[in-house]
């Protein structure tokens, strides 16, 4: 990954708040845990962190959202609960 982990913070922000509205359509949403050598670490949340499609909502949308806005590189990871 060619940016630092600081450097990531606010983009990764900004790309996370354009999948928002799509989770509280449906009840849920998210919460950006840390960032960690171009890991980006989420805990879904409401109805997102039990529902069966939270795996394919991480993936294909919050992760290519990232992609797409940031770096083809960027992964994300599911934070689950404590």
């Amino acid at each position: 990954m060619i940016f630092s982990d600081s450097e990531l913070q606010k983009p990764v922000e900004i790309s996370l708040e354009k999948v928002r509205p799509f989770l509280i359509k449906d009840r849920g949403d998210l919460k950006l845990i840390k960032i960690e050598k171009g890991c980006v670490y989420i805990k879904l949340e409401g109805a997102c962190k039990g529902c069966p499609s939270s795996t394919v909502t991480l993936k294909n949308r919050i992760q290519r959202q990232l992609q797409i806005d940031i770096h083809p590189d960027i992964q994300v990871v599911k934070v689950e609960e404590d």
